[in-house]
Order: C-alpha cells, then structure tokens, then sequence
C-alpha cells in the first residue's frame, strides 16, 4: 500500500471498487481540488459549491461499483459534480459575480495601476460568465479553465462534441461582446 499515491486513476479505482478506501481517499485527494473549483465557478458560493463538492464525491464513493470504465474516472467524477452544480444553480439564481475566477490573479509585481485594472477586468468577466447560460458557463469553464478537451467535457456534461463545440463558440461570443469596453 506504499505505493498507493503513485498508481494512476485506473489502478486506484479497480483497487477502491474492491473495498480498498485507502485508495478512494487518494483519488479524492487528487481530484477534490478541481471538483471543489468546478462547483465554485458555476455557482459563484463557496458554501454551495463546498456542498455539491462533498456531494459529488459521496455519491462518486457509493455508484463506484457502477462505473464501466476505471480508465474514465476523471471524467464521471467531473460529470457527477457538474450535474450537482448545475441543479443547484437551477434552483437559484446568482445575486452577483463573487470570485469565480479563484486563483486567476496577477502577479506580485505589477503595479497598483495594473491591480486596479486587473481587479476591474476580472470582476467583469465573473459578471459576463455569470450571465452565460449554466450549460454554456460550464462548457467554457472546462475547456479555458481546466484545460479538458472537447471529448472530455463532451463525456462530462453528457452531450456530443459538437453542441460542446457550439456552447464554446457562443460563451465566447458573448464574454467578447460584454468585454468590449475593456480593450
């Protein structure tokens, strides 16, 4: 079991559906981090999104046995936390752009100047992603934030690579609209 942190997902995953916990508990280690932001970003509330998290991640440790696939893990893991937030944010509506860009910040160097702007561009694409369609919003979140591929967000949001590709194109066209006044 020493070796346990270094096995890839799959190993992990044939490992935890034999009743190995120690093994899930590495998987949520490597994955908590990024299914925590996925929440965030689409729901703008840390509670809520610490809530879907948790939740997802509960149910990812009970439909385990359920899962085809061990290679595709990552993805069911990240499509399980997605419908989460997803159904919350349907049940509610945002009030106003938090920090859905979480650890997208400048760097130490720059100025005040630069901060301000920085600060001012950052509140401003929060607000625009906010205004996107909760599919769209996600579509475009996983693809420029968490760098997953067509395919991937394809399996996680449950939809071909084409209307991934679509959702894309029109998150873009409207974050380029609403950000004009900043170029």
């Amino acid at each position: 079991m020493a070796n346990t942190p270094y096995c890839d997902d799959t190993a992990l995953v044939k490992r935890a559906r034999d009743g190995d916990a120690a093994a899930f508990e590495v998987l949520v280690r490597r994955h908590q981090d990024t299914v925590y932001r996925i929440a965030l970003r689409v729901l703008n509330d840390p509670a809520d999104a610490a809530d879907a998290s948790q939740e997802a991640l509960v149910a990812a440790w009970r439909r385990l046995p359920d899962l085809d696939d061990p290679a595709t893990f990552r993805a069911w893991l990240y499509r399980i936390v997605t419908r989460r937030a997803l159904n919350t944010a349907r049940a509610r509506t945002p009030e106003s752009p938090s920090d859905l860009l979480e650890g997208e910040r400048t760097g130490r160097g720059a100025g005040p100047e630069h901060h301000t702007v920085a600060s001012g561009l950052r509140d401003a694409l929060a607000q625009a992603l906010l205004d996107l369609p909760p599919q769209q919003r996600v579509c475009w979140i996983l693809y420029e934030m968490e760098q997953m591929t067509y395919g991937e967000i394809a399996e996680t949001v449950g939809v071909t690579t084409d209307a991934v590709r679509g959702r894309i194109h029109r998150a873009r066209s409207h974050l380029v609209e609403a950000l004009k006044p900043w170029r």
